[in-house]
């Protein structure tokens, strides 16, 4: 079932056409990439889809609901979860408060100084932890911990809100080759479990071509190819934009191929 459909999307800045007339669907329970080189309007295309930028033309639309004009928390409240490049906890908080936080907003309620939210739905909290392996180290302090497991607190910060669409900004980045593959494979595992559609970005070619089911790709504000990762890997307008040289995507690509510049 297709849940995202993106149709003629448009953002300028002055003269630049940052993102130029794109159009995408994206299915529950599927994972899409979106990648392309340095100034390929990716960011734009993400950040208008979240609400953070507001297109100049096209549709954006989640079930049916119009997301162009909303506001971030509108879009959130929707179904719609987001993680960032930098993950975004409270360092101070414990693991548990952190997604406890993120529960009390997405309950719509207010504590007082002489109310203690500690206790409000902690269960619950604890179970979004234990799906993320992370119940554990639940009163720890978020400072404490490493930052790939600090990436796991916030995919389950994201999933407090139950959402239908998680978008995923550079979640791989700054981990090293193992953790950002098992971050991926516990991602691939929530969104079967739940039928989550999941658009993310990322630099690491090893982590598209292993994890994404379908890639979509920018270059100078268009969408250039989209499909199957085997098919675009072939692509020659996608060697192109990427190498400059007409080289092919190898299946393992390597350490100086693996991250390409946003």
């Amino acid at each position: 079932m297709t849940l995202l459909k993106v149709r003629g999307l448009g953002k300028a800045f002055g003269g630049v056409k940052a993102v130029d007339g794109i159009d995408f669907d994206l299915a529950a329970g599927e994972l899409l990439a979106l990648i392309g080189p340095n100034g390929a309007g990716k960011s734009t295309t993400f950040n208008m889809v979240n609400g953070q930028l507001r297109a100049d033309r096209g549709s954006v639309q989640l079930d049916g609901h119009e997301l162009v004009g909303r506001k971030p928390r509108e879009i959130w409240a929707l179904g719609v979860g987001r993680t960032f490049q930098i993950a975004e906890t409270f360092a101070s908080m414990s693991v548990l408060e952190n997604v406890q936080m993120a529960l009390i907003s997405h309950a719509g309620r207010l504590f007082s100084f002489w109310t203690r939210a500690r206790n409000f739905q902690r269960e619950r909290a604890l179970n979004l932890l234990g799906q993320v392996g992370m119940a554990e180290q639940a009163d720890r302090p978020c400072r404490e911990l490493a930052y790939s497991d600090v990436k796991r607190v916030e995919l389950a910060i994201a999933l407090a809100n139950e959402p239908r669409l998680l978008l995923m900004d550079e979640p791989t980045a700054g981990m090293a080759p193992r953790e950002r593959n098992d971050l991926m494979a516990l991602t691939r595992r929530l969104v079967i479990e739940r039928r989550i559609a999941v658009l993310f970005t990322e630099h690491s070619m090893d982590v598209v071509f292993a994890h994404a089911d379908r890639m979509i790709v920018l270059a100078r504000g268009r969408l250039i190819a989209q499909g199957k990762p085997a098919v675009v890997r072939e692509d020659p307008q996608v060697q192109q934009v990427y190498f400059g040289t007409g080289a092919t995507f190898a299946p393992h690509v390597p350490e100086a191929l693996a991250r390409v510049a946003e």
